[in-house]
């Protein structure tokens, strides 16, 4: 994997010694849940990250049994310094209702198969014929961005999936297929290599023949309809257009629901905009009392890392992260290195850091026996510091390891340590190897105490919203006006974790007019640090 570190720490870090041994008001609640919802609770436990307490012995924290299938599932509270926030016990018992529901309707099971016969002749019945309780879907079919983009996406698309009573199926090509456990235990969210229609998931013709906005516009009134078609395809990725963005008017859930197969292609984490439909808000506010750990508690539960990923994980936070005081993580996306030049970055990297206080002072290098002390055995260091960096580029480790190293010392005589776990030099995200590469440095990025992002980068904003970090986030050039000065302030510090929804609608089709759906608001949602236009998820700030 291209490691590279100014120190090796070679000496194994055992995961039980990072277990959280506080979690007095936390573990009340999750026990209280347990004795409420003992079974399928105690389940969901483990994918939340929380260690629970055990009742005879309030010293002691009991490890989750290890589920070899997915190690990480067990495994991974142990690497957070910190408990995971809580998740509501309304959202606990949501998804207990939706683990049964998903074992029901899982591909192959008798419901499937019968409500795949509906798709497959394209003779759907109206709702009042239908089962009590049928089987209805949404699959996910993964965009050509990003490793970011897909798990921002197909988490929207599981919250969507929750709110409206269906069942999510994915469509992994073999980039991601090895990426992750499956989240549901004893179940498969995998699509069929043989389902209908899978072929032309990804062509033009696909959505220009069955796309929900162009279907609108064929139908003045969908509600005359005396049945709904039996399948329809929901594009919301990047460069959807207006007639795609009706999804978002608040009546047509309603036509929706009626529909037993939707296609769901996205690149967006679309989630902000669900609080601002009347449709769902009071669902949403039940199921996430504090807003800012929307995608936290999504994220933790649906991306459990595979066995392979998870040794790549642990073997590189055991030997370079695991025994350090504290640990900083540099994400940095450079999408244009002509209008934002490496060493031009760099300089912005230093500031931020330097003005809030992330990274320790260097000091000028010199030969001054007084100013050895960073190479003195007998001196012990105040505190040892790892830089993680995540970049496709490995300039900014190589400064970043070489000013340290040469700088002889630093203040207050603090020890750090630079580490880089891969560098690909170019995003290629229809190769599995790379994806992994990604997926291991979100996820080291996420066990950091302190972070570092880019604007635009859905990297960033995983990694933020899985660690449950408010980050600083750099203000980097992206024009060539601006190369000759840095930009002011270096960085800023966000607002919440959450990723922001980077093309929200801005136009009323029915009102033809353009439209700000971010101003005048009361929260839940405001525009985001980085995109003017965006909107992301809050509690009660607001962004200057």
């Amino acid at each position: 994997m291209g490691r590279s570190s100014v120190e090796v720490t070679t000496s194994s870090y055992k995961f039980t010694a990072m277990a959280v041994t506080a979690l007095s008001a936390m573990s009340i609640l999750i026990i209280a849940c347990i004795i409420i919802f003992p079974t399928p609770f105690s389940n969901l436990t483990q994918k939340f990250f929380f260690p629970i307490q055990d009742n005879k012995n309030s010293s002691s924290v009991q490890e989750p049994p290890l589920d070899q299938s997915c190690i990480s599932r067990s495994q991974k509270a142990a690497y957070h310094k910190s408990p995971s926030p809580v998740p509501s016990p309304y959202f606990l018992s949501k998804l207990s209702d939706y683990e049964r529901r998903h074992k029901n309707c899982e591909p192959f099971s008798e419901p499937f198969n019968k409500t795949l016969q509906v798709l497959v002749t394209g003779k759907n019945v109206p709702s009042n014929e239908t089962d009590s309780d049928p089987c209805r879907y949404v699959v996910y079919t993964v965009n050509l961005h990003g490793l970011g983009n897909r798990m921002l996406g197909l988490s929207s698309a599981f919250l969507y999936a929750l709110l409206t009573n269906r069942t999510v199926l994915v469509d992994f090509r073999p980039d991601m297929a090895s990426l992750f456990c499956e989240p549901f235990q004893n179940s498969t969210w995998f699509l069929p290599d043989d389902f209908p229609f899978r072929n032309e998931f990804y062509t033009a013709q696909f959505r220009q023949a069955h796309s929900f906005g162009d279907f609108l516009m064929r139908h003045n009134n969908v509600t005359q309809l005396a049945t709904p078609p039996s399948f329809l395809h929901l594009y919301l990725s990047f460069n959807y257009n207006n007639r795609d963005k009706l999804f978002f008017e608040d009546e047509n859930q309603q036509f929706l629901q009626g529909v037993p197969w939707l296609t769901l292609r996205s690149d967006e984490y679309f989630i902000p905009y669900l609080y601002l439909m009347p449709r769902f808000r009071p669902e949403l506010e039940r199921l996430f009392p504090d807003r800012e750990t929307v995608f936290h508690h999504l994220g933790r539960y649906l991306f459990s890392p595979s066995n392979q990923v998870w040794g790549l994980i642990t073997r590189f936070f055991d030997a370079y992260l695991a025994r350090a005081d504290e640990r900083i993580g540099l994400q940095i996306r450079v999408f244009n290195t002509t209008s934002s030049p490496i060493p031009l970055v760099m300089k912005q990297i230093w500031q931020c850091t330097e003005k809030e206080n992330l990274l320790p002072q260097l000091q000028e290098p010199t030969t001054s026996p007084s100013a050895m002390i960073g190479y003195n055995k007998t001196a012990s260091p105040a505190t040892t510091k790892a830089v993680l960096i995540a970049s496709l580029y490995s300039e900014f480790y190589e400064e970043m390891k070489f000013m340290y190293w040469t700088s002889g010392a630093v203040d207050g005589g603090e020890v750090v340590g630079v580490h880089q776990a891969s560098h690909e030099g170019s995003q290629h995200s229809k190769n599995s190897s790379h994806n992994m590469k990604a997926l291991v440095d979100m996820y080291l990025l996420s066990l950091c105490d302190v972070l570092v992002t880019s604007p635009w980068s859905t990297f960033g904003y995983v990694a933020q919203g899985i660690g449950g970090l408010k980050p600083w986030m750099l203000n980097i050039p992206n024009s060539k006006d601006s190369v000759e000065k840095p930009l002011e302030p270096a960085c800023r510090r966000a607002v919440s974790s959450e990723p922001c929804f980077l093309r929200p609608p801005s136009y009323d089709m029915r009102a033809k007019v353009v439209v700000d759906t971010g101003v005048g608001l009361d929260p839940p949602a405001v525009h985001c640090e980085d995109v003017s236009w965006g909107l992301k998820l809050v509690n009660d700030q607001k962004i200057d």
